[in-house]
């Protein structure tokens, strides 16, 4: 059984645990506890689950034994997230993906720590980076490219062939038109 630690004590944070326990692709995986930033934690538990502070992170979720998941939300364009995120790359530590069983994914490549809900539509060859979340109920067209920490909140068209830049934002009902390029 492979062992997970979220980063976050939040709602992003009880969404994650939610997901990773309640989808039959994840049941692999146990989820240990939580873990956040030294200045944010101010409760011994969450969910019932262990909450320790980022400075002490390896030595309760040593990196040879667990691997993290960072569940936090969008705040300031993603900076937070790819922050935190790229603490955990520099530590050693594999961020898991959450990609749900109820999507339809096409060829799909992605990086770590992305977190991608249920009933997408996700064409052939789409491309996804680092630390993306995707919300629920979402089209992604073919052949398009999706860059390191952004966030796509429910119901986006992205058309094909299109190129998203590193943390940019998509709110409810975005649509892109084919070979588009945002930065």
């Amino acid at each position: 059984m492979k062992k997970l630690f979220i980063f976050g004590n939040g709602e992003f944070a009880e969404l994650a645990k939610y997901y990773f326990d309640n989808d039959e692709k994840y049941s692999g995986i146990k989820i240990e506890g939580f873990c956040v930033s030294d200045e944010n934690c101010k409760e011994k538990t969450f969910m019932n689950l262990p909450v320790v502070p980022f400075s002490e992170v390896e030595k309760v979720y040593p990196k040879e034994y667990f691997n993290g998941f960072v569940a936090i939300s969008y705040r300031k364009l993603n900076e937070n997230r790819k922050n935190v995120f790229k603490n955990f790359k520099d530590k050693g530590y594999k961020l898991e993906s959450y990609i749900s069983s109820d999507s339809h994914n096409a060829n799909l490549s992605y990086g770590e720590n992305c977190f991608i809900l249920e009933n997408q539509s996700i064409q052939h060859n789409v491309n996804i980076g680092n630390n993306v979340f995707i919300w629920s109920s979402n089209h992604i067209g073919h052949m398009t490219e999706i860059g390191d920490h952004t966030y796509i909140s429910s119901h986006v068209v992205i058309s094909g062939h299109c190129k998203i830049g590193s943390r940019c934002f998509f709110g409810v009902n975005s649509a892109v038109a084919d070979f588009s390029k945002i930065e």
